[in-house]
């Protein structure tokens, strides 16, 4: 997180448990409620954009006939396994 990036305020509501849970982890990690917010959010939508272009990036391939089948894959995946075990 930038700490010279413009800010915003955002309001939302949380269930009882999961507000208490909040609370919880800033005062076992002495950071403030806005801080494991904050990076909640951020680590929620870096993995969510990241998983959104891993399937943009498959759909294209899969588009382009890149792509193996269910059998094939299962084959390779054997083989990998039996040469680690070797």
């Amino acid at each position: 997180m930038s700490t010279t990036a413009k800010r915003e305020q955002v309001s939302f509501k949380l269930e009882s448990d999961t507000k208490r849970r909040l609370e919880a982890l800033a005062s076992a990690t002495r950071r403030t409620r806005t801080f494991v917010m904050e990076e909640a959010v951020t680590q929620y939508l870096d993995m969510n954009e990241w998983q959104l272009k891993c399937i943009e990036e498959g759909l294209e391939d899969a588009r382009a006939g890149r792509y193996i089948d269910s059998d094939t894959l299962i084959k390779k995946l054997e083989r990998r396994i039996a040469d680690s075990l070797d």
